[in-house]
């Protein structure tokens, strides 16, 4: 799987890729990552990537040119095994559904977004998803596109042990039970005693138990989304991502 990364600001990205897991997958060549510089496909002296909003308004706007020329010189052939992503405000929330969608491209194209937006015409012409981390704001989109990196790229056959991506938080609609290893007992804590119990019926209802238990206090959310989707005649294969729009800015 290859990402293409189209910023202004390349540095931002050096201690994401250089460590732990994803150093590794790029080592083994599992992923490729390329980061592109928007400020190349600028044609003035000063290498201008924004100017003001027509309509006025405080800030200022990504060009559109420079962009769309960036990403045509980089990826110029795009089909359906190719996705381009504008990390943007208002963009539908990214969650481990659209994640997994992901996981099946061979390309991602990932345009950051500055300043107050990028002009609508990149999207228009590039045909891009606009997506969003979260509601709330950033500086840029350049944290929001490694974020979606390390969600994609771990899902990638070989990045890491198959199992450690289906039982865990959100794989299956539900946050993760509680985990506990060594040392067995630590300032007066132990392990709950079905977990050392080898009685493997036993410890998945209790792991069920505590990740619905979880979901109740923490993301009610999650159950209530279920529910909806059970009450259209949605399986768990078949639900589709919440259109949901960020407040960020990524």
């Amino acid at each position: 799987m290859r990402f293409d990364v189209f910023t202004i600001f390349p540095g931002i990205f050096d201690g994401f890729l250089t460590e732990s897991i994803i150093k590794r997958a790029r080592e083994q060549g599992l992923i490729n990552v390329s980061l592109h510089d928007i400020r190349d496909w600028t044609t003035d002296r000063h290498r201008s990537v924004d100017d003001y909003p027509y309509g006025g308004g405080a800030g200022m706007v990504m060009m559109a040119p420079p962009v769309v020329e960036a990403v045509e010189a980089c990826i110029p052939e795009r089909d359906d095994d190719t996705e381009i992503i504008i990390l943007s405000a208002s963009g539908v929330r990214f969650q481990q559904s659209i994640a997994q969608e992901l996981s099946h491209k061979s390309r991602i194209g990932l345009i950051c977004g500055r300043y107050e937006g990028i002009d609508q015409r990149v999207a228009d012409i590039l045909g891009a998803r606009e997506v969003s981390i979260g509601d709330y704001v950033l500086t840029g989109g350049e944290l929001p596109a490694a974020v979606i990196i390390d969600a994609v790229a771990r899902l990638v056959p070989g990045v890491i042990q198959e199992d450690s991506t289906t039982d865990e938080s959100h794989a299956a609609g539900l946050l993760e039970y509680p985990q506990y290893t060594r040392p067995f007992e630590y300032r007066g804590l132990t392990p709950p005693e079905v977990l050392l119990s080898g009685h493997h019926a036993n410890v998945e209802k209790w792991r069920r138990e505590q990740a619905l238990q979880r979901t109740r206090d923490r993301r009610p959310d999650l159950l209530e989304s279920q529910n909806e989707d059970a009450g259209h005649g949605h399986t768990e294969n078949s639900r589709k991502p919440n259109r949901q729009s960020g407040d960020g800015i990524g």
